[in-house]
């Protein structure tokens, strides 16, 4: 709960400088309101810097480190037994990597576009191709539709889920026939430790 909150008082205050600068603006090339890099070049790269390179920066320094760890560990047990890691683990580690990954693939064009126009804008901003910013804005928030593919791919779970889910759909009558069975053949409840003390009790008075 304490981390859920943080986000969003976090995320209020990366809104609020929007208000005072005007920097919400209806963009005509992708038909939204957004943030516009061109009306505070040092805001521009406040946001760059804040909600990109320094995230990105924090979290490839930790895989690296990660990956040291273990490098070392495989060399000083080299003579001795391997240890055995869970396939569990393994997948858990390469589905926060590839989600780390491919969100800093997503969000890199914009980010650097942004840069590119705080820099120079009076330069830079009228050159940049409308197909290329449109692009990189969709890239963007692609991310977030790609995330729910690559748990769907990486995590057993997920793909139990997404099955039960497409079965629903595709022959609704088949999954509630499953669910009720499910709730059918499930065991019956045992009788609480407070019956049984009861009915122990019954029978030693008897």
């Amino acid at each position: 709960m304490l981390y859920v909150c943080l986000i969003w008082v976090l995320t209020i205050l990366a809104t609020v400088p929007n208000f005072f600068l005007g920097s919400l603006e209806y963009d005509p090339r992708i038909y939204s309101c957004t943030f516009a890099q061109t009306v505070s070049s040092s805001y521009t790269i406040t946001v760059v810097v804040i909600h990109f390179i320094v995230p990105i920066t924090v979290v490839t320094f930790c895989y690296l480190r990660i990956w040291i760890l273990v490098i070392q560990v495989r060399r000083k047990v080299k003579s001795e037994m391997k240890p055995r890691m869970k396939p569990s683990d393994f997948r858990n580690f390469l589905t926060m990597f590839v989600v780390f990954v491919i969100f800093a693939f997503c969000w890199a064009p914009l980010n650097l576009i942004g840069l590119a126009v705080a820099i120079n804008p009076t330069k830079v901003a009228p050159n940049i191709p409308e197909w290329l910013f449109v692009l990189s804005y969709f890239m963007a928030y692609f991310n977030s539709c790609l995330n729910a593919v690559i748990y769907g791919l990486l995590n057993q779970n997920f793909r139990k889920e997404y099955k039960r889910i497409l079965m629903s759909l595709w022959m609704p009558r088949l999954f509630f026939q499953e669910l009720s069975r499910a709730a059918t053949e499930c065991p019956k409840s045992k009788p609480s430790p407070a019956l049984n003390n009861n009915n122990q009790m019954r029978t030693d008075t008897v």
